[in-house]
């Protein structure tokens, strides 16, 4: 009997400490409306990028990477562009098919928290799956103060893209006029 009572007193309190975790994220993603933050960015563990970026919620980003060429990534809630000096055009993409459309939409990911279980494979992170339109994000949380730090997608070419994110500022003043895209169209 005591054998029975110990191993559900482990398995609540492991379902205590998940929903604890869960909340915990909850209300730090309710409480954002904005955030300011430095990047860096890992593709198929080859190449390396950084630079800094402002969200502003729902679905709205803008960076800017530190690289030669001036590459930019502004989306204005409907369609993401990625421009640069290094092209001759930009690229345009419906931001509803790229993984960063679920990364941009908090209501979407605070809707999803209740039922999500955390995936135990990273002892640094809390960091949950979400699954979306067949696009599986793994988005990464601070273990102590639950706030948003990165998250893990596939690119277009099927490439895995790690982004972790540094320096976060939250509720910071955004012009909603710096995410028009024509703005960065060349």
């Amino acid at each position: 009997m005591k054998k029975y009572l110990i191993i559900l007193s482990i398995f609540f309190f492991s379902l205590n400490s998940k929903s604890f975790s869960n909340q915990k994220i909850i209300d730090q993603l309710k409480g954002i409306n904005s955030l300011e933050f430095k990047f860096i960015q890992k593709i198929d563990n080859n190449n390396i990028e950084t630079g800094e970026c402002i969200i502003l919620y729902p679905k709205k980003i803008l960076c800017k990477y530190n690289d030669l060429y001036n590459k930019v990534l502004v989306s204005n809630g409907k369609s993401l562009i990625i421009n640069s000096d290094k092209i001759k055009n930009y690229y345009r993409y419906p931001l509803d098919k790229t993984p960063l459309n679920i990364i941009l939409d908090k209501e979407f990911l605070i809707s999803k928290m209740d039922n999500l279980t955390e995936d135990e494979t990273y002892p640094f992170y809390h960091v949950y799956n979400f699954k979306h339109d067949n696009i599986l994000i793994k988005v990464f949380f601070d273990k102590k103060r639950f706030e948003l730090i990165g998250w893990e997608t596939r690119d277009i070419y099927q490439n895995l893209v790690q982004t972790f994110i540094s320096d976060i500022k939250t509720n910071i003043e955004v012009e909603e006029k710096i995410f028009s895209i024509q703005r960065y169209i060349n």
